[in-house]
């Protein structure tokens, strides 16, 4: 054996061991510094301290550092110190870890990194699993971290699952944003609204998302696909991230919603108005500019539970068309538009049908100008529950 030969693994073996030194010798500091101030610091933060310091560690040729660092991923599992050592060491076996982050922390920086490393790790089924999960939140918030990951492979996993109408909505509207992050995933979106295939309720998340894309022609292609509804004013409706940001007058907006723009007809707030439609006294609580303007623009991409339209058949031919108000073993009670209930035998209808539009008319923002949609949307949004 030459002297070279016999130095260089000497030297590997020399450099791992004054690495492990190292981390003892910094964490000894650190732990003499935390009784000099009082400030309290526990012992895994320190070893996560001095194991960030390390550079160049090839954890497969020492065994005793892989040791200790997985002894620390244990003790910092489901915080961002997990993600930054994953990342840091390359690990390529964390991706449970990686997963429960990706779902609890969304869009946020811990969380796209954390959907960042499981896609670069080739971890596409583990994702998919998850993906086909029943936990309405933990889904979506890893459909948010997917479209926060930056890379371009989240759009194969993600655009399947548009079409799938036995998805919740709120994990379909993710998705669609997420997609809106990507050019590829944009591009996508404008071809099924171009092609019709996207889908009622999806049409207005999609319109708001691709109106801020930063890319010209997508954009363009968006504006076609997607044109922005018309108000009553000729002002074209603005984009919404514009208009949930501007700031209207509420007390206008309460004159507006008991008569041009015809909500009292069908809603109540405090007892006032036509007890057919969600009650609103308290909908700001509940919901959001953005929801608020949905609501109004496209009232069929998310109707309240218990507030879907049926369409029965009768014997005589008929059809009768309202909302469920009550059901019993033999009879069925419908409320139709204006708040008028109507009882039907159930051995007098042949037929009941869903319907995918809501009872609430579309287009209402033609009866309002731009400035009167704003002051209507402004008075809902003060509707709060009391503090």
């Amino acid at each position: 054996m030459t002297v070279q030969h016999w130095f260089e693994p000497s030297l590997r073996r020399f450099c791992v061991a004054f690495a492990l030194l190292f981390v003892v010798e910094v964490s000894f500091r650190a732990l003499q510094a935390q009784e000099a101030s009082g400030v309290e610091k526990s012992r895994t933060q320190l070893a996560v301290e001095a194991l960030s310091r390390l550079e160049n560690i090839d954890l497969s040729a020492n065994p005793k550092l892989k040791e200790a660092v997985d002894r620390v991923l244990g003790q910092v599992r489901g915080t961002p110190d997990f993600v930054r050592l994953v990342k840091k060491f390359q690990l390529k076996d964390q991706a449970s870890g990686l997963l429960e982050m990706a779902q609890a922390r969304g869009g946020d920086e811990t969380g796209g990194e954390a959907a960042r490393l499981l896609l670069s790790d080739g971890q596409r089924a583990s994702i998919e699993q998850a993906l086909s999960g029943t936990n309405v939140t933990a889904v979506t918030r890893l459909v948010e971290a997917l479209g926060g990951a930056g890379d371009g492979r989240a759009v194969a996993l993600l655009t399947p699952l548009l079409s799938s109408k036995s998805r919740d909505i709120a994990v379909r509207k993710q998705i669609v944003k997420a997609l809106a992050r990507y050019h590829d995933g944009a591009s996508e979106l404008v071809k099924l609204a171009t092609e019709d295939k996207l889908g009622n309720d999806l049409v207005f998340v999609a319109r708001s998302e691709l109106s801020g894309v930063r890319w010209p022609e997508i954009k363009s292609a968006a504006a076609k696909a997607l044109p922005a509804p018309q108000t009553g004013g000729s002002e074209p409706l603005p984009p919404m991230a514009e208009l949930i940001q501007r700031k209207g007058d509420a007390a206008h907006g309460k004159e507006l919603f008991a008569l041009k723009a015809t909500c009292a007809s069908c809603h109540q707030v405090n007892g006032q108005g036509v007890n057919f439609g969600p009650d609103l006294t308290q909908v700001g609580t509940k919901l959001g500019k953005d929801a608020l303007y949905e609501s109004i623009l496209e009232p069929s991409a998310g109707i309240a539970f218990g507030y879907e339209a049926w369409l029965l058949t009768l014997k005589t031919d008929d059809e009768v068309f309202g909302l469920i108000a009550s059901e019993t073993e033999t009879e069925i009670t419908l409320k139709a538009p204006g708040g008028v209930l109507s009882s039907y035998r159930k051995s007098d209808v042949v037929k009941r049908d869903k319907q995918a539009l809501s009872v609430m008319p579309a287009g209402l923002q033609a009866l309002l100008n731009t400035r009167e949609l704003v002051d209507l949307v402004e008075y809902l949004s003060s509707l709060k529950k009391p503090n």
